[in-house]
């Protein structure tokens, strides 16, 4: 399968460089686009790629490929619009976009999968099938984030101070003000940014393993940006509860998040390493009656595994984990997160959190 690569920062050069090199059998990298010349010629040249681009509008209707992966950061909505609109299947990563606006103005016609790779991990995989049938009595998450330069040290990254992102950015405050409110304060804004750019993760988990959060009881947030974020509310139905605290930690020691999730007969618990270490195992603890404790790990990759996803939905039609509205509903729950947090400390909120 020929794909382009829109997108050629951190994510893409330590994680999709090295899978779509030893995946060569399924897919060819016909064509790659960054803002960054620099980065754009340095990802062609490791993966034999012809089409060096810096503008999307350029590089979609110069065509030779079959689908597109969108890795670049930020809001995504308007790429991967472009993107169906030119007849491509897409793989986005999280988050879809920053608005409800952005996500619901897709085309719901099955060819956009939404990048979650934390669902195709089989440590996940096999807590959903150990979860099938329990009562879940609650959800409790914990990520100690160091900075990304410190998750990152290992991977040679090429830098590259030669894109202009003034655009960028422009086009991302607008979009933050449509979601938020153009008075949103910084504080409101930093909170928004983390839910959709690392607390996603965790919402398109409890999305698989309990549904979406029935409410938003308490947001806090602490120290400085993006600091601390704490999240708590009721699962779907009042079956339970579900707590997430956030830290942004610069200097820990390494990345680690842990989701247990208690039931009537047990626990299970889930601890994932830094998403940047290749075939790192997640590892699921399984507390069973007679406390029991059994320790599962295997070290298939879950980027892989998702880009396989990918390679079965465009050739065969399977239907991915997260499509368009499951990537929606992250959305609206991050702006439910935002509005109870402005409603708590008293702050201005308006655009599209407001209506919810």
């Amino acid at each position: 399968m020929k794909i382009a690569l829109i997108g050629c920062g951190a994510v893409t050069q330590a994680v999709y460089v090295p899978l779509l090199s030893r995946r060569r059998e399924l897919f060819e990298v016909s064509a790659v686009c960054d803002l960054s010349p620099t980065l754009a010629g340095a990802v062609a040249d490791r993966l034999g790629a012809a089409g060096r681009f810096t503008d999307v509008g350029e590089m979609l209707p110069a065509g030779g490929f079959d689908a597109v992966l969108v890795l670049a950061s930020g809001s995504h909505g308007e790429t991967v619009r472009q993107a169906l609109d030119a007849g491509y299947a897409v793989l986005c990563e999280k988050p879809l976009s920053l608005t409800r606006a952005e996500a619901a103005a897709l085309p719901p016609d099955g060819r956009l999968m939404v990048g979650y790779m934390k669902q195709y991990d089989p440590a996940v995989l096999r807590a959903e099938a150990l979860l099938d049938g329990v009562r879940i009595r609650s959800v409790e998450v914990t990520v100690l984030h160091p900075s990304g330069e410190a998750q990152l040290a290992f991977a040679n990254l090429v830098q590259a101070r030669d894109a202009d992102l003034t655009q960028v950015r422009k086009a991302e405050a607008a979009l933050l003000d449509a979601a938020l409110g153009a008075d949103a304060p910084e504080s409101l804004r930093n909170l928004y940014n983390v839910t959709l750019g690392s607390i996603c993760h965790d919402l398109s988990l409890l999305r698989r393993f309990t549904g979406s959060p029935e409410r938003i009881d308490h947001v806090a947030a602490w120290g400085e940006a993006p600091g601390s974020i704490e999240i708590s509310g009721t699962l779907p139905g009042d079956s339970g509860r579900f707590a997430i605290r956030w830290h942004y930690l610069e200097d820990y020691p390494a990345y680690r998040e842990t989701v247990a999730i208690h039931h009537d007969q047990g626990t299970l618990e889930l601890a994932f390493p830094s998403p940047y270490l290749m075939n790192a195992p997640t590892v699921l603890t399984v507390v069973a009656p007679g406390e029991a404790r059994t320790e599962w790990r295997e070290v298939t990759e879950a980027f892989e595994t998702q880009l396989l996803a990918f390679h079965a939905f465009v050739t065969t039609g399977e239907t991915p984990r997260t499509g368009r509205d499951g990537a929606l509903e992250d959305i609206v729950t991050a702006q439910r997160i935002a509005a109870r947090y402005a409603v708590q400390h008293g702050l201005p909120l308006g655009g599209e959190a407001r209506e919810l």
